[in-house]
């Protein structure tokens, strides 16, 4: 019936305090009159004593003949006797329920009679009748004489100020307990709003959150639970914001990664394809006019031999990047500053060729834990790119020196600038940065298999442009004198 909590906690707050204070008020009210009965009770139980001894003092000090007579002749004096000593109404009647004298017959006439009709059956009753703001108890026994009734006393006694207080009594604690449940109920609803207004944001954002709208934010200032679950809550859209966004990126890197080895193998392919066309064309062309044509055949060979070396060159790289990481090959002390110096010079040929200069400048005694051939083929596949993508007429700069306890190698080259986040990607396999510079036969297979060296050795490296410069900056831990352990 109720969809909300909060309908819930203003309905079943009403109730249980409607229910509290119909509960109080009707407990304090029944306990009250009860205690009134009580008082009521007490008095007339005093009045019937009091005016008993009145009653047999009389008949003590004069003895008639018949009790019953002069029990009719006395009423009068009982009737002002008593009024008087009481300060009640007093009537006097017969045995048989005749009214023998009355202090005041108004008192009496025009109200119920089952006090007086109680007492001619031998009985002590009394009933309180109740007029507006005035309450009257009718107290009626038998007077027995000697084992004799001989007659009936009936009183009509004031309680208008007993159940006059009593009243005001009931209607205080009724306003009382009224104004208490007013605040109590007030508080209560403040406290539910409290309670239900943050628990119905939170469920607006659970469901634009389910909507898929993750720019949502719950902001409460306060220090409780429900400030801790807004405090979760953030930081759990937080996480699947941040979750998605890799995914989003990972998903991305794959698409791209796809295609950039889509092209790979595409240019595997091709490279792999056209050296063999071109070799078995040439066979086959050999074979046919044999040796009748010495040019041809010359020229054929030499062609076979050509593409026969490229294409060794190819498997070459690709067995190098598929290869594991120095399975089964011996460590030794290098002096890699030698081999640098080696390479720059063999290497300066290949730069002359393409219009370009290598400046090298390497310490003395350097030494590292590694292996010679993959040092070697690390320097010559840097230098190799370096003259590719290098300015025309520029110099290209080599630079080792220590530095602590390692060894910095750095690399710069003049060169037009990568996007940066091409820089990030060049030590991958499958992806060049710059296809129309290439060579015929490349692949962007150097820098992978410079990174794959690198790490075998422990080291560290890093491409990035400044001043018009490609530089790579690697690290490998130097060797003191000593051998390795």
């Amino acid at each position: 019936m109720f969809r909300t909590i909060k309908a819930k906690f203003i309905i079943g707050f009403f109730v249980i305090f409607v229910l509290s204070f119909l509960v109080l008020t009707q407990t304090v009210k029944e306990t009250i009159w009860s205690n009134n009965q009580k008082v009521v009770t007490s008095d007339l139980v005093d009045l019937k004593k009091n005016s008993i001894v009145y009653v047999r003092q009389a008949f003590l000090i004069n003895h008639y003949k018949s009790n019953e007579l002069y029990f009719s002749d006395m009423a009068t004096d009982m009737v002002n006797d008593l009024t008087h000593s009481t300060g009640s109404n007093v009537s006097v009647y017969s045995v048989d329920g005749e009214l023998l004298a009355s202090s005041d017959e108004t008192a009496f006439l025009a109200k119920s009679d089952d006090d007086l009709k109680e007492a001619l059956n031998g009985n002590t009753a009394y009933h309180i009748t109740y007029n507006r703001s005035k309450a009257e108890a009718l107290f009626s026994y038998p007077v027995v004489i000697d084992g004799t009734k001989v007659g009936i006393l009936r009183f009509s006694k004031d309680f208008s100020l007993l159940y006059k207080q009593s009243g005001e009594i009931v209607d205080f604690i009724f306003y009382i307990a009224l104004a208490i449940f007013a605040i109590a109920y007030l508080f209560s609803y403040i406290l539910s709003r409290n309670i239900t207004i943050p628990l119905t944001k939170l469920t607006e954002a659970s469901s634009e959150i389910k909507k898929g709208n993750l720019d949502v934010d719950i902001n409460f200032q306060r220090k409780d639970e429900i400030g801790q679950l807004a405090i979760n809550f953030n930081e759990m859209i937080y996480r699947i914001k941040d979750q998605i966004s890799t995914i989003e990126r990972d998903r991305d890197q794959l698409k791209e990664l796809n295609e950039q080895e889509k092209r790979f193998y595409d240019n595997i392919t091709h490279e792999l394809k056209t050296p063999l066309t071109s070799i078995l064309g040439y066979a086959e062309m050999i074979k046919e006019k044999g040796e009748s044509d010495q040019k041809f055949f010359d020229k054929g060979m030499n062609h076979i031999i050509e593409e026969s070396r490229r294409l060794h060159n190819l498997v070459l790289k690709l067995l190098e990047i598929s290869r594991s990481s120095s399975i089964n090959q011996k460590f030794d002390r290098v002096d890699v500053g030698g081999i640098l110096k080696d390479v720059c010079e063999s290497m300066s040929f290949r730069a002359e060729r393409y219009k370009r200069r290598i400046r090298y400048d390497v310490e003395e005694n350097l030494f590292v834990y590694g292996q010679a051939d993959r040092l070697r083929q690390l320097f010559i596949n840097l230098l190799d790119n370096a003259i590719k993508y290098s300015f025309a007429n520029s110099e290209i700069n080599v630079e080792a020196k220590t530095v602590e306890e390692k060894i910095h190698f750095i690399f710069k080259n003049p060169s037009p600038p990568f996007e940066d986040v091409q820089y990030s990607k060049l030590f991958q396999p499958h992806y060049s940065a710059n296809e129309t510079v290439a060579e015929k036969g490349s692949m962007g297979l150097g820098l992978s298999i410079v990174k794959a060296i690198v790490e075998e050795h422990k080291g560290t490296i890093k491409i990035f442009y400044e001043e018009n410069q490609t530089i790579v900056v690697m690290e490998i831990n130097r060797l003191g004198e000593e051998e390795p352990s």
